[in-house]
């Protein structure tokens, strides 16, 4: 299997061009060997210099992890981002890739079913997959053995982010608890293993609170409304999670 871009084209979060690089093999060890997917802002700036800028919109939206745009000579990444997402490792590595023209492009739904043949799809190792649109996921999970999927996007004006594929991302008890009302099935972080909120969340087995019991490939929970599961609560992780922590 080959790594490939899957989809080039507007972001349907503000319409500037975005591009989506499938990674066939990862050694991830909390999710295991998943497909993983990068959503990235194709404007020709590196992920870090458009977390700076506040131009990684296009690709994050309203998620409140991106932190803040700052001009400060002295910073490298957006103030205040408490993202997990590390951009100075996998991320900036395959940007790096795309823009040096190491990737090929899917020639359309077959090749794109091909890559998620039989194998478990993380949709945004990094982005949120609700800025591309529904058909490429439709494509890379028709033959998949399953997905994980997160989004921020749902108060986004002409952003659809189906609950049935996503988990919704929810900040606090209020948006967790408003997400349920309708039936969807929500990710949260939160400070400390005591906010899980008993019959309702779980803590994420993949977790280093919970034991890592597993991994996300075997794992399959994070599945939006699809399965019919308890929501998943996980302590604020990442290079840039302290101040999540209580």
């Amino acid at each position: 299997m080959q790594n490939q871009i899957i989809y080039k084209g507007p972001s349907l979060i503000d319409g500037e061009p975005i591009v989506v690089i499938a990674i066939a093999k990862s050694r991830n060890s909390k999710t295991g060997d998943m497909v993983q997917t990068y959503i990235l802002a194709d404007n020709g700036k590196s992920p870090v210099e458009n977390s700076k800028t506040g131009a990684d919109y296009s690709i994050c939206g309203n998620c409140i992890h991106r932190g803040l745009a700052t001009t400060d000579p002295k910073r490298k990444i957006a103030e205040k981002r408490t993202c997990y997402v590390n951009l100075a490792q996998g991320v900036l590595i395959v940007w790096k890739h795309y823009m040096a023209g190491g990737y090929e492009t899917a020639a359309g739904h077959a090749d794109i079913a091909k890559l998620g043949a039989g194998r478990m799809v993380r949709i945004g190792t990094y982005g949120d997959g609700a800025a591309v649109p529904s058909y490429i996921w439709d494509s890379l999970l028709s033959e998949s053995s399953g997905h994980t999927a997160y989004t921020h996007q749902t108060n986004v004006p002409g952003v659809h982010a189906d609950p049935s594929r996503f988990m919704i991302s929810a900040d606090n008890e209020k948006q967790a608890l408003d997400s349920w009302a309708i039936g969807s099935r929500t990710f949260r972080v939160i400070g400390n293993v005591q906010d899980v909120i008993k019959g309702a969340e779980i803590l994420c087995p993949a977790s280093e609170e919970a034991g890592r019991r597993t991994t996300c490939k075997t794992c399959k929970l994070c599945a939006g409304a699809s399965i019919a599961a308890k929501s998943i609560a996980i302590v604020a992780h990442g290079p840039n999670s302290n101040s999540l922590k209580n």
